[in-house]
């Protein structure tokens, strides 16, 4: 790790600083405190919270450079091995186990994720360790069926999809056979209904609070990255090989030779031991295969996803060693086949590492730690925001946050002058701005326009330049006077915020501003400053709207659907003839999990008003208790309340 000089790109950045805003949550990592339960799950919107929970807290022992942090790896590589080795012994023998754990440090694709500072590697130790432990309980009497087995595969299960949802690729199938196994049995009915009670009450509080921009994040993840990198349909021939051409390569061949060998003279000699260990053998078989097609369905075809089918594949090529090392000391090589083994790992082990030698980056290339210093010695531990122009793997606005929040620095990095609405926010209101030159990390021409209006806006001044790709500098700007507070985005969100009592026709105002702002003020200030304007104003007139609106989308953009609920209910007490208060008091409710309120906040709406948005919520909220009258309205509404909305977008432009 020391000696390669890379530095984390898009994802590897993303993840670290995860891992860091955990961390800091938790109170173990400076920089940060104890936001509130709400606020801790505010970290992880799109992607599950316990890796970086786990990333954090050892970050907080080793250190937040991303070869210190890399250790938390460390952790996930002992509880991968830990689970590949216990579920071979239970397969064969001790040796065994430790023959798979060994293989898998010598597989190539899961040497590198030690490497890679991702959700793979903590993906696939904790999908191994539970498909182990949902195995131990569904295997037959008496082995399986304890109820400490159940509680303990529940863990397990709920932890692999809290590290990431894709986790259910690999589980689904296998969970879903183990419980509908157990409720069919008197005996373990009661474990399974308690397992699956477990699973969601470690699950479901996540999932609640962030659902909406879950579904966001694994829409663009997988259905849109897929049509982009132009991935084969999912029930494709193609699609189908897509994974198995590539294990050749991800096993590496110096595992699956001997493995093949092995197999060969085992089916020879038809001499292996069927009894032992049959049921588990089947089990593994199945949750390779599961696990394979599930994810061979899945439109993304991202090497990494196959991941966590990659050790359980390893544990059947240890099979295939294993019988390679009997058929030996059957031909009376007993000694030889120790011999063997030891040459065979060594080989395996040596080919992985002449591997994984090659793809070190030996001298470095990136200036970013050099520009993110230079900024450090000028604000301190002050919070600020980067606005970041370029966009290559080592010079991107994550990798660049990396390093300004490094020991407890307070800058944050965001991206923004790609599009050319951006510009004149960007040179009216931005106070540090790193840019290149040419098209080395700005193949957009309106970053490059961007770039070049910042170099003659007589408003900034250069801070330093750093040599970069092809000769290219970057550059470190900053703005000579800072904005005044007053002339900041409060009162603009304030109107937008006002606009809203016009219903649809407000809200595409507010999204097109909304962005932006938040790549431009990364630490969110102007929330705080708009709240404690808000309250200042509620306290001397109740009744004031505009700060009513204002705290109200607040609640909706802060995630807190239950306080929205509270802000609009009041502007509905105050403006009864209004549709849009009931609408969006209907919509939060439904975000929030309670489409009973939901409901009975629209039923009673639509009463009083001819507006099919009322209607369709009523509807929905309706299908979402079962009521099936609800479900069929719903088909005629749902569409009337889509063309309304559109009608009113449409006429705004």
């Amino acid at each position: 790790m020391q000696l390669d000089q890379r530095l984390p790109a898009w994802d590897q950045a993303d993840y670290l600083n995860s891992a860091v805003d955990h961390g800091r949550a938790l109170g173990l990592l400076p920089g940060g405190g104890w936001p509130g339960w709400q606020g801790l799950l505010d970290l992880s919107p799109k992607v599950p919270p316990l890796a970086s929970l786990v990333n954090g807290s050892v970050i907080a022992v080793t250190g937040d450079s991303p070869d210190q942090a890399s250790w938390a790896l460390a952790i996930w590589q002992g509880l991968l091995l830990v689970s590949l080795a216990c579920w071979g012994r239970q397969l064969v023998s001790p040796g065994f186990g430790l023959l798979a754990a060994a293989l898998a440090t010598t597989t190539p694709a899961l040497l590198s994720l030690r490497l890679d500072f991702t959700l793979d590697l903590p993906l696939a130790a904790t999908s191994v360790l539970a498909l182990w432990l949902l195995g131990r309980w569904a295997s037959p009497d008496p082995r399986g069926g304890r109820w400490h087995q159940a509680a303990v595969a529940a863990v397990a299960l709920a932890a692999a999809v809290l590290v990431k949802q894709s986790a259910l690729l690999v589980l689904l199938s296998p969970a879903l056979w183990v419980a509908l196994q157990g409720l069919g049995r008197a005996q373990r009915r009661w474990q399974a209904l308690a397992a699956l009670v477990l699973v969601l009450a470690l699950v479901l509080p996540w999932l609640q609070h962030n659902w909406i921009t879950t579904i966001g994040g694994t829409n663009r993840a997988v259905l849109e990255s897929a049509a982009q990198e132009g991935d084969p349909p999912p029930f494709s021939l193609a699609s189908l090989l897509w994974y198995p051409r590539l294990w050749p390569q991800q096993l590496g061949l110096a595992n699956s030779l001997p493995a093949l060998a092995g197999t060969l003279l085992a089916v020879k000699a038809d001499g292996t031991d069927r009894a032992q260990g049959g049921w588990g053998w089947r089990w593994l078989i199945g949750c390779a295969l599961s696990g394979w097609l599930l994810t061979t369905l899945s439109p993304n075809k991202d090497p990494r996803y196959i991941t966590p089918v990659l050790p359980l594949l390893v544990l059947l090529l240890s099979w295939g060693w294993w019988q390679l090392g009997q058929a030996l000391i059957r031909q009376g090589w007993g000694r030889a086949s120790w011999g063997a083994l030891a040459a065979g790992l060594a080989a395996s082990a040596g080919s992985a590492v002449a591997a994984q030698a090659g793809e070190i980056r030996w001298q470095p290339r990136s200036p970013l730690p050099d520009v993110m210093a230079t900024m450090r010695q000028q604000v301190g531990d002050q919070p600020r925001t980067l606005v970041v122009l370029p966009n290559a793997a080592e010079l991107n606005e994550h990798t660049a946050t990396v390093f300004g929040r490094a020991r407890g620095g307070q800058i944050v990095a965001r991206q923004l002058g790609r599009q050319p609405r951006e510009r004149e926010l960007v040179l009216d209101q931005a106070e540090w701005i790193l840019l290149t030159t040419g098209e080395a990390g700005m193949r957009r021409e309106a970053s490059r326009k961007l770039a070049r209006a910042i170099r003659q806006d007589s408003r900034f001044r250069l801070v330093g330049s750093w040599p970069w790709s092809d000769g290219e500098p970057v550059e470190l700007w900053t703005r000579r006077q800072p904005v005044p507070v007053t002339t900041r985005f409060d009162r603009r969100f304030i109107e937008l915020a006002s606009g809203l009592e016009r219903g649809p026709a407000g809200l595409a105002p507010v999204f097109e501003a909304i962005g932006p702002q938040h790549q431009l003020d990364g630490h969110r200030h102007y929330q705080g400053r708009v709240i404690d304007w808000a309250e200042q104003r509620l306290r001397s007139d109740p009744s004031d709207r505009d700060a009513l609106w204002a705290l109200a989308l607040l609640a909706v953009l802060r995630n807190r659907p239950f306080q929205a609920d509270q802000w609009f209910s009041r502007l509905q007490t105050l403006d009864p003839a209004n549709p849009w208060p009931p609408a969006y008091r209907s919509v939060v409710l439904l975000a929030g999990w309670n489409p009973w309120r939901a409901h009975a906040v629209a039923t009673a709406a639509a009463r009083g008003h001819q507006e099919p948005v009322l209607n369709a919520l009523a509807d929905v909220s309706g299908a979402l208790l079962a009521d099936p009258f609800s479900l069929q309205r719903a088909l005629r509404s749902v569409p009337q309340a889509t063309r309304r909305v559109t009608d009113q977008l449409n006429k705004d432009k």
